[in-house]
């Protein structure tokens, strides 16, 4: 039997995250990662065609840069390098225009004011409240809740002009909000189309949040990629958690935690049981680790009951392809962006959003397309691109918004190969639609539909990437169920470390440090205890 002071289920960046922090604190760690490759939805692969590197889940990273906790880790020297595309993010509309969110913010507010007059001295109002309260807010959001010490600190700050505005505003309608700041829609579609991220209706309380934190982050510390790709980024917290003493196992799949005396004491796999000192921390959804790894009757009844109710972020359709040149971009900006928004307007994207939450699969899908090429060469043959769009669909389809007119093809929410094919044609049509010509350059193409997501990370199950809905009734001491909020769990010694746990989903490591922190905090509360 092995013995260690934490074992940690699962390498995703929560995980590895959570390894790393408590090997700095002198803790012997062991990872168990199910897949013979590490890093969960952060990773990459050139398998749609040579030399064409795809992220094969996430791929641009704000919250990454914008995170305190990876930022302290220090990855730069392990091998991680930022790069970034010459703008950050661009929303395409129909006849050639272009919203772009540029690197340097006066060339945003010149582009968004020649599309409406007064737009770009809003947008440097807005920069200017993220300047002096952002750090603080970021420190909020990502920390344990209640966020005591980011707390005092923005406390402090939204004292000052605009503060209370800014926080009042992230509250609201992500529609509220844009409509009351901007006249045009380019600036409208780029805070409404980053709000979209997420799975909350953008006439929805809480929507806003997510569009002005990934535009203002963007604006601040950009969009940046791994040079190489996104496995470059969890290589670089393999090699620190190993240079470091920590273990990692890939292909050893956990299959359960034992408790004793309502206290978690190992982790099973099929070839061993590893004895955990101190802690378990298992970065797993919230439903494979309360009735999955820990059977009900280790738990207490009410949360059985509050699980029922747990509910899932919609499911995924990812297409990959292989390009022999750059997309053709009808009015393509000058300064070409790495992540691209394609939705013909505001109306429209609400509509779209309202399908996928009604349980309708949109026949003309919001889409967030990424451009590989464009934000590290790296990845690309000569005057090639690896290109990926996804859309959102629905997690139980109730029917195909797409009419007889339309001449779509019906999606039937079997996720098999015919429904695959179909949502593969909606994507290339509104690509093309912006794009003339896109699909004479594709040379070799991948459909990720929610089926094949979860066989390669059963965190994202059914297609869900975000541990859970992103809604308010889920979010805060809500999450991942009532009265939760922070990482620990009924039983101690163990820790939920996932995107499940508070603040919820994004590649910003936020999950695993709480856990990590929550489980070092208890082990010298009761270390200390027992001296005394």
């Amino acid at each position: 039997m092995t013995t260690t002071d934490a074992v940690v289920i699962g390498s995703g960046p929560n995980g590895l995250v959570a390894a790393n922090l408590l090997v700095d604190a002198g803790w012997s760690v062991v990872v168990l990662e199910e897949q013979d490759r590490p890093g969960g939805a952060v990773w990459s692969d050139d398998t749609v065609a040579p030399g064409h590197v795809h992220d094969t889940f996430s791929s641009f990273y704000p919250l990454a840069a914008g995170s305190p906790t990876i930022r302290g880790l220090e990855l730069e020297q392990h091998g991680l390098e930022w790069v970034q595309a010459p703008s950050v993010v661009g929303h395409s509309f129909p006849g050639g225009r272009w919203g772009v969110l540029h690197r340097d913010r006066h060339d945003t507010a010149v582009s968004l004011d020649a599309d409406c007059s007064g737009d770009g001295e809003a947008w440097l109002k807005l920069c200017e409240t993220w300047d002096r309260v952002g750090d603080d807010l970021i420190r909020c959001l990502l920390t344990p809740f209640p966020p005591v010490r980011g707390g005092a600190g923005l406390a402090r700050r939204v004292l000052r002009p605009g503060g209370f505005e800014l926080v009042r505003e992230m509250l609201m309608p992500a529609r509220t909000l844009v409509e009351k700041l901007f006249g045009g829609e380019a600036a409208r579609l780029l805070v409404a189309g980053n709000a979209a991220h997420a799975d909350i209706g953008l006439e929805s309380p809480g929507s806003a949040a997510m569009g002005l934190l990934l535009v203002l982050l963007g604006q601040s510390v950009g969009f940046p990629v791994p040079r190489g790709g996104a496995a470059s980024f969890s290589g670089a917290m393999v090699r620190r958690l190993e240079q470091k003493g920590g273990e990692l196992s890939l292909g050893e799949p956990a299959v359960g935690v034992r408790v004793e005396g309502g206290r978690a004491v190992s982790v099973r796999t099929a070839g061993r049981e590893i004895t955990a000192r101190r802690a378990v921390l298992a970065d797993v959804s919230a439903p494979a680790l309360y009735g999955g790894l820990v059977g009900w009757d280790d738990l207490p009844a009410r949360l059985r009951h509050r699980m029922q109710r747990f509910e899932w972020d919609p499911s995924t359709v990812k297409v990959d392809w292989a390009l022999d040149a750059p997309v053709p971009w009808e009015g393509a900006p000058e300064s070409m962006p790495g992540t691209v928004h394609v939705a013909d307007s505001l109306d429209q994207l609400s509509l779209t959003g309202a399908k996928v939450a009604a349980g309708l699969v949109p026949e003309r899908p919001f889409l967030l397309v990424g451009q590989m090429g464009v934000a590290d060469p790296t990845r690309v043959p000569a005057g090639g691109e690896s290109l990926w769009a996804y859309t959102h669909v629905p997690q139980r389809v109730r029917g195909d918004a797409a009419t007889d007119g339309d001449g779509l093809p019906r999606v039937r929410g079997t996720w098999d190969d015919a429904d695959l094919e179909a949502m593969a044609e909606r994507v290339e049509a509104r690509i093309e639609s912006r794009a003339p010509g896109f699909r004479n350059r594709i040379t070799a193409r991948r459909v990720l539909g929610p089926r094949q997501l979860e066989a390669l990370d059963s965190n994202l199950a059914g297609g869900a990437i975000n541990g859970g809905t992103a809604g308010l009734h889920q979010q805060l001491v809500f999450r991942p169920v009532a009265g939760s909020g922070r990482a620990e769990t009924p039983v101690r010694n163990l820790y939920l470390a996932s995107a499940s746990a508070h603040p919820g989903g994004g590649v910003h490591g936020a999950c695993g440090s709480n856990a990590a922190r929550a489980a070092l905090w208890h082990n010298r509360f009761r270390t200390s205890w027992r001296r005394t």
